[in-house]
């Protein structure tokens, strides 16, 4: 990402597409809109390698989601079913932690990044059921 006549950063950090809106608030000296889920990535554009506590949280359907950290990737499906990838070892995520014999350390990762899900799941475009029309 840059930004005409300033900052310009790559970072290996996990990002959202969520934080473009409230990163252009930011550089642009705007109020912030407390609306916005995401978070501003100007530290990041300042330093890419600046402390970083945020995950990245991906959707693809009703409940089923994935978050990433810098070394971890984490998903739960709506069926309830799970994968725990390590990116430090298995980049390509070939090793499925999460059905493998989990350790007390995979177990702390996953109850860690679990927190990071959603408490609300919108049902998915066109699922939703339609109401009669009164007329």
């Amino acid at each position: 990402m840059s930004v005409p006549d300033g900052i310009k950063g790559r970072t290996d950090k996990p990002v959202e597409l969520l934080s473009i809106y409230p990163t252009l608030i930011d550089l642009c000296g705007l109020p912030v809109n407390p609306k916005l889920e995401g978070v501003s990535l100007e530290p990041l554009l300042e330093d890419p390698d600046s402390e970083w506590k945020h995950v990245a949280l991906s959707t693809l359907g009703q409940n089923n989601h994935a978050v990433r950290d810098e070394r971890w990737r984490y998903i739960r499906y709506a069926d309830g079913s799970e994968e725990l990838y390590d990116h430090q070892t298995d980049p390509n995520e070939w090793s499925n932690l999460a059905v493998q014999s989990l350790t007390p350390e995979h177990d702390a990762i996953i109850a860690r990044l679990k927190k990071y899900l959603p408490g609300t799941n919108r049902p998915q475009r066109g699922t939703e059921s339609k109401k009669e029309n009164p007329l």
